[in-house]
């Protein structure tokens, strides 16, 4: 005999997994439309989302979209094994072709969360340890990341200068649209770049890993010393995280989204 639903979890599941279906944050109305909820109810349970951290609201725009806490949730799935099974061996097979140390990346709020590291022999030793969380918009894994995600998502996560910090001399974007300016660039590049705004003197490349549904779960990174490093050194480190990425989107059952028409 199944147990009896309890409407209220019942409604608050579905609403959470419908945001998370969509490519970009939308209107309450269209939300109890879709789930066949009063509109009452629909913004009561926005509300208290919101108030939690897992639905965000934009109010200029009127529409909501999931928020940092249920992106740290997707985050603790991905750390408590499933991704790092899958990338542990794409990632050693990359290192090991490359010679430069490599890691791979969750997003947790405005931070990138690091789940693996591959050190290379005889190479400087890096910040990027299992678990250090860094500020997104700094590193290239982070890039990556946000290059991908919808840009009302990005403008919630990144929309004051106050959300902008720095490392190094080397800064990098201060403000929204600095940042808006650089994405736009990694969407046309395919990879994202950073150079000694993280570490001084080291330089790192990272393309986006996507899931089932082509959201970007992750990042692919490459780190060297940027000074030592030729073109071809470059390219050979660019073409590595692509093909890292796309061999573990492609073991994740994942795929990239659909243009949008």
């Amino acid at each position: 005999m199944a147990p009896p639903k309890v409407p209220a979890a019942d409604a608050t599941v579905r609403m959470l997994t419908f945001l998370a279906a969509q490519r970009s944050p939308i209107a309450a109305a269209r939300i109890a439309d879709e789930l066949d909820l009063p509109r009452s109810r629909t913004y009561d349970l926005l509300a208290t989302l919101v108030e939690h951290g897992y639905v965000m609201h934009l109010d200029q725009e009127r529409v909501y979209g999931l928020g940092p806490a249920a992106h740290e949730l997707s985050g603790a799935y991905l750390r408590q094994e499933p991704l790092a099974r899958i990338g542990r061996r794409v990632m050693e097979a990359m290192v090991d072709e490359v010679g430069e140390s490599g890691h791979l990346a969750v997003l947790h709020g405005r931070d990138v969360l690091y789940v693996i590291e591959e050190r290379a022999r005889n190479r400087p030793g890096l910040v990027t340890d299992v678990g250090v969380r860094l500020s997104a918009h700094l590193t290239a894994s982070g890039r990556a990341i946000l290059a991908a995600l919808p840009p009302a998502q990005v403008r919630a996560l990144f929309g004051t200068r106050a959300d902008f910090t720095s490392r190094t001399a080397a800064r990098g974007p201060e403000g929204p649209r600095d940042l808006r300016e650089l994405l736009a660039r990694v969407r046309a590049d395919g990879v994202a770049h950073e150079a000694g705004e993280v570490t001084e003197e080291l330089a790192s490349v990272a393309a986006v890993v996507r899931d089932h549904a082509g959201w970007p779960a992750a990042s692919v990174a490459i780190t060297f010393e940027e000074a030592r490093a030729t073109e071809a050194d470059r390219e050979r480190c660019t073409a590595a995280v692509r093909a890292a990425a796309a061999e573990i989107t492609r073991r994740l059952g994942g795929r990239r989204p659909e243009a949008s028409a």
